[in-house]
């Protein structure tokens, strides 16, 4: 069965609905699908029940931010309980500290001489269908950024005293996370998000208690991925896979992409 158990919403940076998405699903001939929204499992229910009314399996999951040596992790977390006390006050913690970046974001700018003003900005609001989030879509609106590509390689930058907030350690991130029920993934290791390279990305995680990684990911390459796979053959992690499709928001992140079906899989029945 053809599976992406990594898609954004517009409960985060994504641009399609719950309705939109199971849409998208049925026409890539999809099998089954998780919603993983930053932070967030606002439109997990919604997009459950029209998933399951379509035929579509349905993982129940979020991508939740975590900070390890300055450097940000992703952990998806599946088959989570989403009415989970602890988990829900995490994820509004996480939450909370991106809108309090969006605002220290564009103040930093302007004291740099950018052509914002932080009282406008208090006022400013966009429609989340076009996916990212405030700052970044206040920037495109002034004509200071072309997109999410610019914007982290021109604007979100340690020349301009920009960069992710410190988001709780990676074991605080697990331990909520089995506590809701889940398993603890971690998301797109062999990617470029993380700066340092796979193998020190493996090197800072090998202490952590993480269930898997995503060995699949529309930004891993070849090598990346054989190197993941390895490793959770060796040491018996499990194993997920997905396009972190955002919609139309993120290029080159299509859903279904790259393709994984649940034989490349190790998820001990989640699916």
């Amino acid at each position: 069965m053809r599976v992406d158990l990594h898609i954004h919403t517009t409960a985060s940076d994504g641009t399609w609905t719950p309705a939109e998405l199971v849409e998208q699903a049925l026409a890539v001939g999809l099998g089954a699908l998780a919603v993983t929204d930053h932070d967030s499992v606002a439109n997990v229910a919604e997009a459950a029940a029209l998933a399951r009314d379509a035929g579509l399996r349905f993982l129940p999951a979020a991508e939740i931010c975590s900070t390890k040596e300055d450097l940000s992790f992703h952990i998806l977390g599946y088959g989570i309980d989403i009415t989970n006390k602890r988990l829900l006050e995490l994820m509004e913690h996480n939450e909370n500290l991106l809108d309090q970046k969006d605002v220290d974001s564009i103040r930093l700018l302007e004291r740099d001489g950018w052509p914002v003003s932080s009282s406008e900005f208090a006022h400013y609001d966009y429609d989340r269908r076009r996916g990212g989030w405030r700052a970044l879509a206040y920037l495109v609106d002034k004509g200071l950024c072309s997109g999410v590509n610019d914007f982290f390689q021109r604007i979100f930058t340690p020349e301009h005293d920009l960069g992710f907030p410190e988001f709780p350690p990676i074991s605080q991130v697990v331990d909520a996370i089995h506590g809701a029920g889940g398993v603890a993934i971690c998301a797109h290791a062999a990617s470029g998000f993380h700066g340092p390279g796979l193998e020190r990305v493996m090197d800072l995680l090998h202490v952590e208690p993480l269930d898997g990684f995503e060995c699949y990911h529309s930004g891993h390459s070849k090598e990346g991925t054989e190197r993941l796979l390895r490793h959770c053959r060796k040491h018996n992690l499990l194993i997920s896979g997905g396009s972190d499709c955002h919609g139309a928001f993120v290029p080159g992140r299509n859903l279904g992409e790259p393709y994984v079906d649940t034989e490349m899989l190790r998820l001990d029945g989640l699916l």
